[in-house]
């Protein structure tokens, strides 16, 4: 007879479903909760530039061009415009001071003063004669009392030897009145004169103190106006060497005009250009140095043009204990490490192309596998011509990422082949 045959449960059908259904499962969840979803990007290490984090010492400098210049300078300028006449000296040359270099010539100039010689001489004549005129007043005015003292003299001897004939009345009333009239009218005219003569002598003062003291204006005018022609002769206001000297005979110089420069031997002194956003971290006694034939040379920053032109501004180095190398010329260009600390221990990374894309604020670390990097955010501190300080984000001994990111895109993780 027939047998009733059971149904099996766990058929290898229903097994492998339950088996792939599990399976499936857990991949969507390893995609859900583990799979890495960062962008990768995947290049060959060997087209990377990878360097380590270290910690040491540091410095934070920044390299300038200093040009080579006389540490003293003095320029020569045109007082007055002219024609050049003559050229004594030649650029180059060492002078002597108060050496002539060349002299202008300036026919305004020349004939303003010939005819202010002439006028200073006719008023000079006017003065001279009002003085004499003065004097000579003076002089009638004294022989005039004189002659009034020795009438008045006759008339009082007169009157007295009528006085007494009077009192005898050996002569008339009339005669003896005429007498004393006499005396009284000479001792008035006397008293007159005296007067006058007083009145003239103060007023002879008063007058030929103005004369004397506008003469001595007149002639101080005309030696500053003959000041004015010997500046047409130009003339070293120091011994040095003379440059910047290219004046040819017949070339119009104008007032005021720079003529020349005279370099006094008394050492170097560097001129260096620096950007702009150093300008507030630029100061008076900072420090500078530059390696030169196999030496050290030091220099400190003496004064600082704060006048920013085209984005940059100026300052002056003197050499430390005027010690400069033998071999420098002016004009030579010298580049020199203007210093903003000392040295001090920091943790840094090299420079390189990675801070054009990134601004300094994250790279890419190299796992320790050194199968790939992922991006880091750290924070840049100071800096020098070769490396970074890192203030966050790395520690000594990591390797970053160093050259340009500029073919990354955005991708947050890059693996190596």
């Amino acid at each position: 007879m027939d047998r009733v045959i059971e149904k099996k449960k766990w058929t290898s059908k229903k097994i492998a479903a339950i088996v792939g259904g599990a399976i499936l499962l857990l991949f969507i969840l390893y995609l859900i909760f583990f799979q890495d979803k960062s962008s990768k990007l995947y290049i060959e290490k060997e087209k990377l530039s990878i360097d380590g984090v270290v910690q040491g010492p540091f410095q934070e400098f920044i390299p300038v061009d200093g040009i080579v210049q006389p540490k003293t300078t003095i320029f020569v300028d045109a007082v007055f415009g002219g024609r050049v006449e003559e050229i004594y000296v030649r650029d180059g040359a060492m002078v002597e001071k108060d050496e002539r270099i060349l002299r202008l010539s300036n026919s305004s100039l020349q004939m303003d003063y010939m005819n202010r010689e002439n006028q200073l001489y006719d008023v000079l004549n006017n003065l001279q004669n009002s003085k004499l005129s003065i004097e000579q007043n003076r002089f009638t005015l004294e022989k005039q009392l004189v002659e009034i003292d020795y009438q008045l003299d006759k008339a009082r001897l007169d009157f007295y030897r009528k006085e007494k004939l009077y009192a005898d009345k050996l002569i008339s009333s009339e005669v003896y009145e005429n007498a004393k009239r006499d005396l009284n009218y000479l001792s008035k005219q006397k008293d007159i004169a005296v007067k006058s003569l007083k009145h003239d002598s103060i007023f002879t003062i008063a007058q030929m103190g103005q004369i004397r003291e506008s003469i001595n204006r007149m002639q101080n005018n005309l030696v500053m106006l003959k000041s004015n022609l010997d500046n047409l002769v130009i003339k070293a206001p120091v011994s040095g060497q003379l440059s910047g000297f290219n004046s040819e005979i017949g070339e119009t110089k104008s007032a005021g005009e720079n003529l020349a420069r005279i370099d006094v031997p008394q050492g170097y002194k560097l001129r260096a250009r620096i950007d702009e956003r150093y300008v507030n971290r630029t100061s008076i006694g900072q420090e500078a140095e530059f390696e030169y034939e196999g030496k050290t040379f030091y220099l400190t920053v003496s004064k600082i043009y704060s006048d920013v032109k085209q984005g940059s501004f100026e300052v002056d180095l003197f050499f430390v204990d005027n010690i400069a190398p033998e071999s420098i010329r002016r004009g030579q260009t010298i580049q020199l490490k203007l210093k903003f600390s000392g040295l001090t221990d920091a943790i840094t990374i090299p420079r390189g192309g990675f801070y054009q894309q990134t601004g300094g604020n994250w790279i890419f670390v190299v796992d320790e596998s050194g199968s790939y990097a992922v991006k880091r955010q750290i924070k840049i501190g100071r800096q020098n011509i070769y490396r970074y300080e890192v203030l966050e984000g790395l520690e000594a001994g990591e390797k970053v990422i160093v050259s340009s990111y500029e073919s990354f895109g955005d991708k947050d993780k890059i693996v190596f082949k």
